[in-house]
């Protein structure tokens, strides 16, 4: 994990990527001290997995931060009969395997996002032209969206709770945020 201190008082770019890191970094947090069968045990109706929305997290940063600003990137699993081929865990695939596409997509982003500015433009996978901005502003979004399913689906779990570890972010900063 990267956690860090939140910037209050940092640039926009600066604001938006640690912002995006500090709620990957709970995703994270949530699939710790979880085993195997635990992290592909589906709990709700739709079948979300912590593993599998791990998967498809990882399929989003190559497709927004790689593939629109045409980039290179692992092949994101994508079945156009099937829209949520990206969030389902195959047989053959291990916990380790989603961990490594997962941090592959993570530095790929990363590396994309500090190539480009804010103003920079891409085109999006359904053909709209939009810039690193707002792709930033809508992985946040689409992060802390699965960030809360995660915090559910852990706590459905083993009653395990909260949107990110303090222990940590306190030890690297010493502070709270």
């Amino acid at each position: 994990m990267t956690a860090q201190r939140v910037p209050y008082d940092a640039d926009e770019k600066t604001s938006l990527v640690a912002a995006l890191d500090r709620h990957r970094d709970a995703i994270l947090w949530k699939l710790e001290g979880v085993d195997d069968a635990q992290l592909r045990r589906a709990l709700v109706p739709s079948g979300t997995t912590l593993l599998g929305m791990l998967k498809h997290l990882a399929s989003v940063e190559y497709g927004w931060f790689c593939e629109t600003f045409g980039l290179p990137g692992d092949s994101v699993p994508y079945v156009e009969d099937d829209p949520d081929a990206d969030w389902r865990v195959e047989a053959d695939e291990s916990t380790q395997d989603i961990l490594d596409y997962y941090a592959r997509a993570r530095a790929a982003a990363d590396a994309s996002i500090s190539t480009h500015e804010l103003s920079d433009t891409g085109t999006s996978w359904a053909g709209a032209t939009v810039t690193m901005r707002w792709v930033l502003v809508h992985m946040v979004e689409e992060v802390c969206r699965h960030a809360g399913h995660a915090d559910i689906l852990r706590e459905l779990l083993d009653g395990m709770a909260g949107d990110h570890d303090y222990a940590v972010e306190t030890q690297t900063s010493g502070q709270n945020a």
